[in-house]
């Protein structure tokens, strides 16, 4: 079933109008109607058209038969929905199922009926454009997996396996919420505003709870998680062919007056505390080389976990490390913004500890979790938080105090920080070697034994 190279596959000329003409295959023959040969008139005499409507027609019959070959009941009356989608579209139709067609013009009506009032229309195209089969009652975790296999799968192919995983949980959770807080994992489309309004109350007890004691959670955990429903609601039934449709979580938010920022450790304490030798040796060699290498850069955790050979240039004039995302399909990660590529010099300790990893930290590639869990526990248990709560993006921030102390141009400050900066980019600003001369301007000194 997977699609040929020939452009004119299926296609049949006859009497001047093409046919989708197409053998059903032997392991399905059993279980289709059509078989053993689909014939279906494209009605157009243009070679172009009809390649196109094959396409949708090829497409719908290739989900319809894979689902003939599973078990599951909403698999395939969702793949048979999809057909019947297909089909219609095919035809020029929007595919209704038959308790809309009432709502359409007479005109309309008529022109659907006209479609298929010939004799030789075969029975599965007749039951497409006069809505035959009927939309399939899919679940909400059933929806969320549509979602994630089929209606964002372009938005994350350039995520790494660990990006794609953090990326669903995150949003899972919003699902599992729903489900829990509403008692049972509905059908898409009994989901009321009711039922919205349940979610909306838990995220809004666990924001403001009553017991004044109780631990508070951020209005931004309920924005976002009240805003992943939404969005799954309204792109679940647009990927279904439903627009239009009312939705229930629309509006239903929260308003956040302070962002809940993470805090840099104090420029003092690194120097005289976290860059004191002995103080990182109880880490291993690559955890306390991230480390040191935040320090000086200011970059993400993420950003020094995905560097590779080619990112790492050690023996360039102004040896630097590039942050940009990775189309290799084998190996491809994202970055937060378009303004987070960017080259950052390497200086002082950032430089000596990136020596010893000129392919970069395989060990945390991916392993996001695991790095932090390992440097904030370690931080933690040698006391090296002068407040208790600073973690290891802390540095990342202390970097960009360091810019401020240092009076470094404001520009330069957003640029080394991958930030956006709020006007019309012109030039490429700046040379690395100007990048250098800044950052040594407040460089760390350094005992090499830390390294």
């Amino acid at each position: 079933m997977v699609r040929q190279e020939n452009q004119d596959r299926f296609l049949l000329l006859r009497d001047g109008v093409y046919y989708y003409w197409r053998r059903v295959p032997k392991v399905v023959v059993h279980l289709e109607d059509r078989a053993p040969v689909i014939r279906q008139s494209l009605k157009t005499d243009d070679l172009a058209k009809a390649r196109a409507q094959r396409d949708i027609l090829e497409e719908a019959d290739n989900v319809l038969w894979a689902s003939m070959l599973t078990d599951g009941k909403t698999d395939a009356a969702m793949a048979a929905y999809k057909v019947a989608r297909a089909r219609a579209e095919a035809l020029g139709f929007a595919y209704r199922p038959n308790f809309e067609l009432a709502q359409l013009s007479l005109e309309e009506r008529i022109r659907r009926v006209a479609a298929v009032s010939d004799l030789r229309t075969p029975v599965a195209v007749e039951t497409a454009v006069l809505g035959g089969v009927d939309r399939p009652r899919v679940k909400v975790s059933e929806a969320f997996e549509i979602y994630c296999n089929e209606v964002a799968a372009v938005e994350i192919v350039g995520k790494s396996e660990e990006q794609k995983k953090s990326w669903k949980k995150v949003k899972k959770y919003a699902v599992e919420v729903f489900t829990k807080v509403v008692g049972e994992d509905l059908a898409m489309e009994d989901i009321t505003r009711d039922h919205a309004k349940k979610m909306h109350d838990h995220f809004k007890g666990m924001i403001a709870p009553k017991d004044a004691k109780a631990a508070k959670k951020s209005a931004s955990l309920g924005k976002r998680r009240m805003g992943d429903m939404s969005i799954l609601y309204k792109r679940y039934f647009a990927h279904i062919g439903v627009e239009g449709r009312p939705n229930p979580f629309e509006g239903l938010t929260f308003n956040q007056k302070f962002k809940k920022s993470r805090l840099p450790f104090p420029i003092e304490w690194v120097r005289d505390v976290i860059l004191k030798p002995g103080a990182l040796a109880g880490l291993n060699d690559d955890a306390r080389h991230i480390v040191l290498v935040c320090i000086e850069t200011g970059a993400r955790p993420i950003e020094l976990r995905y560097l590779r050979k080619d990112r790492i240039k050690l023996h360039d004039k102004v040896p630097h490390i590039l942050v940009e995302p990775s189309f290799d399909p084998d190996e491809p990660h994202e970055v937060k913004t378009v303004s987070s590529v960017r080259r950052i010099p390497l200086v002082g300790v950032a430089l000596e500890a990136m020596k010893l990893h000129p392919d970069g930290f395989e060990r945390y590639r991916e392993n996001g979790n695991t790095l932090s869990a390992t440097v904030n526990s370690f931080l933690k248990e040698n006391k090296l938080q002068p407040t208790g709560k600073e973690t290891l993006y802390g540095f990342r921030h202390t970097f960009e105090d360091r810019l401020k102390e240092g009076r470094i141009d404001d520009e330069l400050r957003k640029i080394l920080m991958g930030h956006s900066i709020d006007r019309e980019k012109y030039g490429s600003g700046g040379s690395l070697k100007l990048y250098q001369e800044e950052l040594m301007k407040i460089v760390y000194p350094f005992d090499p034994a830390i390294v």
